[in-house]
């Protein structure tokens, strides 16, 4: 619909579903159904995002976790200390620089990934289905250049 939003005649054409924020947030809700029913509640998609990297990277500080998964030091910390606390992470001493820590999946975490893994594979192909091979590929590539 055009308003004439400067109050000077002219008109400012905007829609909001053709909104990108708006257009991403959809697909975001969309993804989190398919994460919620494909994990059947037993994971959260942020203590998800947390043991898939210290299973694709092996231990890391927390505050450098935080940095590859997107989540700020607050959420993160509190990740952790759900993770730790259900016995899925442990931290210790870093070897290389004793004030800092290491965050690390116990016997029991790299576990729950493995068993856990081909869910999310799943999740990733249901969240695509309704792109072909090459759209995803595009989509991925046009997303990376967003961040």
């Amino acid at each position: 619909m055009k308003r004439d939003s400067a109050g000077d005649g002219s008109t400012v054409d905007y829609r909001l579903d053709e909104q990108i924020g708006f257009v991403l947030r959809q697909v975001v809700q969309r993804h989190a159904g398919i994460f919620a029913a494909g994990m059947d509640s037993e994971i959260t998609s942020t203590q998800w995002a947390a043991l898939a990297k210290l299973h694709e990277r092996g231990p890391l500080s927390q505050n450098l976790l935080g940095r590859m998964i997107a989540m700020d030091a607050a959420t993160v910390k509190g990740v952790i200390d759900r993770l730790t606390a259900r016995g899925l992470t442990a931290t210790r001493p870093d070897p290389v620089d004793r004030r800092r820590h290491l965050v690390a999946l116990t016997q029991g975490g790299e576990a729950l990934v493995l068993r856990l893994l081909p869910r999310a594979i799943r999740i990733t192909e249901d969240t695509l289905a309704p792109l072909d091979g090459a759209e995803r590929v595009a989509l991925a590539g046009l997303l990376a250049r967003l961040c």
